[in-house]
């Protein structure tokens, strides 16, 4: 049960960042246009690299207390520049909120993941 609990369900929470990333690696000209300042197609690329590396972090093991925290900033970032205002265009109410919400609860999976690591051992703390 521990292994599910611990290996199992730190690859499964880190699968969805590397997907992620790569479709920001891969299709920042079509998400540049959604990015709300300047340099669009860089911020996506940008934020695809960090997706991967957290997800690569997330699955060796190493470094991944920073990396969960810095995911968690990341999402904090997302969640307000992008999730909150597309709650107030109609066309968009809907997706915004569906995205406010994934992105909240990965959020708090990235604390609690980063919470459960001993930067100094990186070694979870999971009694």
């Amino acid at each position: 049960m521990k292994i599910l609990t611990t290996t199992i369900a730190r690859i499964l929470f880190a699968i969805p960042f590397a997907v992620f990333g790569l479709l920001h690696v891969t299709g920042a000209d079509k998400m540049a246009g959604y990015v709300p300042i300047p340099g669009g197609a860089f911020w996506v690329y940008l934020t695809g690299v960090a997706m991967i590396a957290a997800a690569i972090s997330i699955f060796t093991g190493k470094w991944t207390k920073i990396a969960c925290i810095s995911l968690a900033a990341l999402l904090f970032v997302i969640i307000v520049t992008m999730q909150i205002p597309g709650l107030f265009n109609p066309q968009m109410a809907q997706m915004a909120m569906s995205g406010l919400l994934k992105d909240t609860s990965l959020m708090g999976g990235a604390l609690l993941l980063a919470g459960m690591y001993d930067r100094k051992t990186e070694v979870a703390n999971i009694y």
